[in-house]
């Protein structure tokens, strides 16, 4: 007795969507990017790197007149040469992103920020639509905390390394300005802000020291206490009064702490 020959009937139009699945799935494979290969060497990959990890955010205004500019501004060769960013956020809170997390946004340009010199590599940007000249509006505030807290999360950013534009580069930038809510972050706990009461340093406090232990650069002094005044105290000013003093010491007393 022979062997009865078992086979599975399908109906032709579930073998056709199988049949058109396959080649949508090979299609997708010959699109997909390679990694990069040098054609003079022997490609032996290894498990062992990474992508771009960024340590901090850095907020700023377009100081354009509306998203559908800045998009367009953020995605040509503009007269001052391109620029980018990660995410625009609009007044009406809608959120747009640029440029992949783990790329390099052309956004920060020179500056420091700490031991960080590197901002570009080491930094999202996240660009609000604002004129430098109006108060946020509250629905993109809030989009922004739903963006910093899917950041912060996803790509293991401490929330207090959130900072403005003009902190890293005082004296050539003022974005996001004296009007930007830094008060309502912190709130939320995105960034830094005093804690507790502020209460006089001790003799011998050094508030140069304090504002570099914060993260400002001190190349230009004055400029560095104006951008600490957008920031802290949402002010004009170059030169620091008792209330910062207090402010510093604070600051510095929950870096030093670990806070």
């Amino acid at each position: 007795m022979k062997p009865t020959a078992m086979c599975l009937t399908l109906p032709a139009s579930r073998l056709l969507r199988i049949i058109g699945l396959l080649l949508l799935l090979a299609l997708l494979a010959a699109c997909a990017p390679l990694p990069p290969r040098n054609p003079l060497a022997t490609w032996v990959p290894s498990p062992n790197y990474d992508i771009r990890r960024p340590v901090l955010i850095v907020l700023h205004y377009t100081q354009q007149q509306s998203v559908q500019q800045s998009l367009d501004t953020l995605r040509s060769s503009n007269s001052m040469g391109p620029v980018s960013a990660h995410y625009l956020v609009g007044a009406d809170g809608h959120i747009y992103q640029l440029v992949p997390d783990q790329w390099r946004a052309w956004q920060a340009g020179p500056g420091r920020w700490g031991t960080v010199t590197d901002l570009n590599s080491a930094s999202i940007g996240i660009e609000l639509d604002n004129d430098g000249a109006t108060p946020f509006a509250q629905p993109q505030i809030d989009s922004l905390l739903r963006l910093l807290s899917d950041l912060t999360t996803r790509l293991h950013i401490p929330p207090t390394q959130i900072i403005g534009h003009e902190d890293l580069a005082p004296g050539r930038k003022d974005d996001p300005g004296p009007l930007f809510p830094w008060q309502q972050l912190a709130a939320a706990g995105y960034g830094r802000w005093p804690q507790g009461e502020l209460v006089d340093p001790p003799a011998g406090f050094d508030p140069w020291m304090a504002l570099g232990l914060v993260g400002y650069p001190l190349d230009d002094r004055t400029a560095a206490v104006r951008a600490f005044h957008h920031h802290f105290r949402g002010m004009q000013g170059d030169t620091l009064d008792d209330e910062d003093l207090r402010i510093l010491y604070n600051l510095a007393q929950q870096i030093v702490g670990g806070g």
